[in-house]
């Protein structure tokens, strides 16, 4: 099962940084990720979604690729690549998956105008060794889904590395 954490910063530019650090750990296979988006309160009140994944590009890619080969098979490749990458990009519009969009906006509506927050879904994760090194971002945990022991531990084990 996955667990979502939520993550306020002052900034976009501290919410982005400690999103390719995940990344980075992701990389290094310290933690699973299943989805990470950084939401940006912009200045005139407005919600921003910095996705990680852009399911619209992704499906017209994937689009023009089988249309294209579905267009050889009729003789018209480039008629085919291009209505293949239309379907696959109004598909991949269509597509959520991960943390849902809405939740996010509801959520960051209690940003303060400038802020940001990560939200991060885990599969799973090594803590010890990813606390460290998020923690010395700072931020303000705003919500997971863990029990409310296991919450506690980890606000007890960032502070403990944000005082180190």
């Amino acid at each position: 099962m996955s667990n979502l954490f939520v993550v306020a910063y002052n900034d976009l530019a501290t919410a982005n940084q400690v999103r390719e650090k995940m990344i980075d750990l992701s990389k290094q296979h310290l933690v699973e990720l299943e989805d990470i988006v950084v939401v940006e309160r912009r200045d005139d009140g407005k919600i921003k979604l910095h996705q990680a994944v852009s399911h619209t590009a992704t499906g017209a890619a994937g689009g023009a690729l089988w249309g294209g080969v579905i267009g050889l098979l009729f003789l018209a490749p480039l008629l085919g690549a291009a209505v293949g990458a239309a379907a696959g990009a109004t598909g991949g519009a269509m597509t959520d998956t991960g943390i849902n969009d809405d939740f996010m906006k509801d959520l960051s509506q209690n940003l303060q105008p400038g802020a940001a927050a990560l939200f991060v879904l885990v599969k799973q994760a090594a803590p010890d060794k990813v606390i460290p090194q998020i923690a010395s971002f700072g931020g303000q945990l705003v919500q997971t889904s863990l029990s409310n022991e296991e919450e506690q531990h980890l606000r007890d084990a960032l502070k403990a590395a944000q005082s180190s």
